[in-house]
């Protein structure tokens, strides 16, 4: 069963739609009893950090995450959910994040636009079981992640710079682009996910 982590910021519509079209079983909530009940555990996002971040506060839903990684379950964050993973955003200020993986999350710089919106080709980095062959997806995102390991980076995309598109540190997961909105492509990579093996 994966858990959708419900905290008021995120494309859970249809990121749950597709998940029901793979015919995976999902649990759409806040409640921690439910969540912690889960195989693995999906953080969606929309929007911007900081009132992100104060969402996931309020709701008492930080520690829930800091616990489940610390004991190896697998936790994958789309678009900001991947962006709320790291120890920090400069997104409208200093911001503090979950620390799930180390790094930073930045503006994005020497692009043609300032927001990168739309299909743009996923590299795989190094060979992986995750992205296993180049694909489009599709983005929506003005800030990028900038680890401090670049060897977590599993899969990259380019815009004006190469900027991480896919991150792995360990049981966390990382999808800067949206999976449910990136046809076959994405999907697959969610069906990868939701089997644990990769």
């Amino acid at each position: 069963m994966i858990g959708m982590v419900n905290y008021g910021v995120g494309n859970v519509g249809s990121l749950g739609n597709v998940l029901d079209h793979l015919g995976l079983p999902f649990v759409l909530t806040a409640e921690l009893s439910e969540l912690a009940l889960c195989d693995q555990l999906i953080l969606p996002g929309v929007g911007a950090f900081a009132p992100a971040m104060e969402r996931l506060d309020q709701s008492g839903l930080i520690p829930l995450l800091e616990v489940w990684v610390a004991s190896g379950k697998q936790l994958l964050g789309i678009c900001l959910g991947m962006q709320l993973l790291f120890n920090e955003s400069e997104e409208r200020g200093r911001h503090t994040g979950l620390g799930l993986i180390p790094g930073q999350v930045v503006k994005i710089t020497d692009a043609p636009r300032e927001v990168h919106m739309g299909w743009n080709m996923v590299t795989p980095r190094h060979e992986n079981s995750l992205v296993p062959r180049p694909g489009y997806g599709y983005f929506v995102h003005s800030y990028h992640c900038v680890p401090d390991d670049p060897a977590v980076v599993v899969a990259e995309t380019w815009y004006g710079n190469s900027l991480a598109a896919v991150i792995r540190h360990g049981p966390v997961l990382g999808i800067q682009f949206h999976p449910e909105k990136s046809q076959k492509f994405g999907l697959d990579i969610l069906r990868r996910f939701a089997s644990g093996k990769f």
